[in-house]
Parts: C-alpha cells; sequence; structure tokens
C-alpha cells in the first residue's frame, strides 16, 4: 500500500491488473478548488475511483460485447473543393473538386463506433432503396455489421446529409453549407412487426441496449417493452434522444447534451448549464433512469448517478477539429463498456477519452481499440482532476 500525502490519496493492490483508490486524508476543497461551474451534491467523503489500469482491463473486455441497437440511420457525405474564385452569376464561391467521402451518420454512427471498438452491434433501422441506403448497407456490412435487422423501405429515401466544405489545398476544410434529404415517417405495423421477430431472434444475447433517436421515425417508444424483454437478465437501456427522451418511459440511463438536458427542465428553470447540473436528481426523477450522462463540450461531462454526481474534465485539447458525430461516439462507447462490465462512472470516463479522440478528426469519426487505450495510458493527468473534481 502506497499513500501520497500531499493529497491524503492511498493506493491499495488489490490484483495483478486492479487498482483501488481511496481517499483518506483532509477534504478535498481544502486542497485545490472543485472544477465546476454549479454547485452539485458531495459524493461520500471515501469514495472508489478507477484507475488506468480498470479501465484499460475494461477496453479489452470490450471486444465481442453485444449491443443491441435501435437506431436512425443516416447517410453523411463530405465534399471537399479549393476556392477557385468567386461566381460571376451570383456573389458566391466556386470550388474546385477535391473529393468525396461517405460514413455511416446519427444513428448509424452510434452503430460503427461500437464495430470499431470491438463490439458486436446488432441494428435495427430503416434505409430506402436507392443509392444511398445500398451504400450505407454495404459501408456497414462491410465493418463486419449484421444488417439483418434493417429494413429497406421501397418509396423512402435515405436520411441524407451532405455537407461542402473548402479551404486550401493542403489546409483543413471548414464547412460552408449542408443540405439534407430527410424524411420523417413512422414504422407501419408490418414493419414494427419485422422488429419484434428480429428481437426475439436475439433473445438474450445482449445485456445492453441503445436508442439513438433523431426523430425521422424508426425508434418509436411502443417498441420500449420488446427491446427491454430482448436484453438479458439485469440489462440496460440507454437512449440518446434529441427532442423526446422523456417519451421514452424506462430508460436506465441517457445522455443528452447540456441543451438537450435544459429542454427537460421547466421553463422557469431552464435559463442556464448550471440549471440543468444543479437539477440532475430532478432530471434523473423525471426519467426515471439509475444515471444521467451530461455531455458539456470543451467543460466536460458530468454524471448523474442516484443522488450522486461527479464531473469529469475534457480530454486532452480544447480546440476542436470537428465534433460531427461525437454523441453517438460517446453513447456507442458508454453503452459497450457497461456491457463489458464498468460502473457507470468508469463507462462514462471511458465515453470522455473517447470523444476527446474523434473530436479531433474530421468528418463522422470513429475510434480503434488502440486509440483509446492510447488516450486512456497517456492522459492520468484526467483521473487525478476526477478527484478534485468529485461533485
Amino acid at each position: 500500500m502506497g499513500r501520497d500525502y500531499e493529497t491524503g490519496w492511498r493506493t491499495t493492490r488489490t490484483n495483478l491488473r486492479k487498482t483501488m483508490v481511496v481517499y483518506s486524508g483532509p477534504e478535498p476543497w481544502a486542497l485545490k478548488p472543485i472544477l465546476l461551474r454549479a454547485k452539485l451534491r458531495k459524493m461520500p467523503a471515501a469514495e472508489t475511483l478507477p484507475t488506468t489500469e480498470r479501465l484499460l482491463d475494461l477496453v479489452d473486455a470490450m471486444a465481442g460485447q453485444p449491443i443491441l441497437m435501435l437506431v436512425d440511420l443516416v447517410a453523411d457525405r463530405f465534399i471537399s473543393g479549393s476556392p477557385k474564385r468567386i461566381s460571376r452569376e451570383a456573389p458566391v464561391l466556386i470550388l474546385s473538386y477535391e473529393s468525396e467521402t461517405f460514413s455511416p451518420g446519427g444513428g448509424a454512427n452510434a452503430v460503427a463506433n461500437v464495430a470499431a471498438l470491438g463490439g458486436v452491434p446488432l441494428p435495427l433501422g430503416v434505409v430506402g432503396r436507392d443509392t444511398n441506403g445500398e451504400q450505407l448497407l454495404s459501408t456497414l456490412q462491410g465493418s463486419g455489421v449484421t444488417t439483418d435487422g434493417i429494413l429497406v423501405r421501397d418509396g423512402y429515401s435515405t436520411v441524407t446529409k451532405t455537407r461542402i466544405l473548402g479551404g486550401a489545398r493542403h489546409s483543413i476544410k471548414q464547412q460552408i453549407v449542408r443540405f439534407d434529404i430527410e424524411e420523417e415517417s413512422e414504422l407501419s405495423e408490418v414493419e414494427q412487426r419485422a422488429f419484434e421477430k428480429q428481437l426475439d431472434s436475439w433473445q438474450g444475447k445482449a445485456r445492453v441496449a441503445v436508442l439513438s433517436d433523431y426523430g425521422y421515425g424508426a425508434v418509436q417508444p411502443g417498441l420500449m417493452r420488446q427491446i427491454r424483454n430482448a436484453l438479458a437478465p439485469d440489462g440496460s437501456v440507454l437512449c440518446d434522444s434529441r427532442h423526446r427522451l422523456p417519451d421514452f418511459v424506462g430508460l436506465d440511463g441517457a445522455t443528452p447534451n447540456e441543451e438537450e438536458a435544459l429542454a427537460l427542465l421547466p421553463a422557469s428553470d431552464a435559463e442556464s448549464a448550471e440549471s440543468a447540473l444543479a437539477r440532475g436528481s430532478i432530471l434523473l426523477e423525471k426519467l426515471g433512469a439509475r444515471y444521467l450522462l451530461i455531455t458539456r463540450g470543451s467543460y466536460g461531462m458530468t454524471l448523474f448517478e442516484g443522488q450522486e454526481s461527479c464531473h469529469i474534465p475534457v480530454h486532452g485539447t480544447d480546440q476542436v477539429a470537428d465534433v460531427t458525430g461525437a454523441g453517438d461516439t460517446v453513447i456507442g462507447t458508454f453503452s459497450l463498456a457497461l456491457a463489458a462490465g464498468a460502473s457507470a462512472l468508469e463507462a462514462a470516463l471511458l465515453a470522455n477519452y473517447a470523444g476527446g479522440v474523434v473530436v479531433l478528426k474530421l468528418g463522422t469519426a470513429t475510434l480503434t481499440p488502440d486509440e483509446l487505450r492510447g488516450a486512456v495510458a497517456s492522459d492520468s493527468r484526467l483521473l487525478r482532476d476526477l478527484e478534485w473534481a468529485k461533485s
């Protein structure tokens, strides 16, 4: 057993790869200021915290974990060019075409992130019988994702977001404009029965389910009971919903951003992000959830669990390259970590590391287990700051 007398923290070796860190010194606020913008309920004075070794073990344990995923599937296109001149036809910039890339977006990006981290996504969703739908299915299949639960709908245009990027040939491109092909359509009775049949075939395979609701119609609150029943005993259901999180009654956890969390509060309370943070327990009660992970951009994340809360500082730099799809990475990593046996705090830490990696990449991005391991191993500062940021 060792002890850091400056901070009052001691470590106890319990086995070859797992170290428990327990606080036994002075109150934290007597040593360093708490890294929070809002006053939150304090965690117990003696609290077990994750270690780097424990988090690395969990990354290894993610491999092969099945995740049941009900998602709104989106195709992301990125068209890049370099400035040529101002058009004579209109006051607009003309770009010389350089390249075009295609990526799974929306809920499909959450699926792609689970697969990239070594998990086994089991997705349910809908695409159109069109070029974008075909390419999305092909891309997912190329990543080893089963598409048995993805329905191809006639007369429907696959939701597609096309971003036009411009910049000098050897510089980082900036997004100039985006145009969307969007078609909201509720599941038909036939499609809902097809989902239920697929869920029956996956009965008991997964311990964790993810609902990624972008408002395009595939993710229906009415399927919550079937989702829950398809999970192994004591399974967990997580949700990332842009507009109707309270409709998904019976969730175990959710990953809203600050804006989405504020929308859950009464109008009189929803004045600032501090309101959402200070009322985390109210949000949990409203959702009936066990934990709530609020993503806060350059301020990191705040986890609420029961009557306790913990702030997690941002990993890496706050100078990001592209935040497109970072929330999908967060819920994908969070779900995989829980499936691997992580606590909510451990899963949130890994999701925070993962989010810090993908925002340094351009476009809708994923990360590999090696990249996640590298982030965890290289930034023990985050765990040290977490000790003082405990709320």
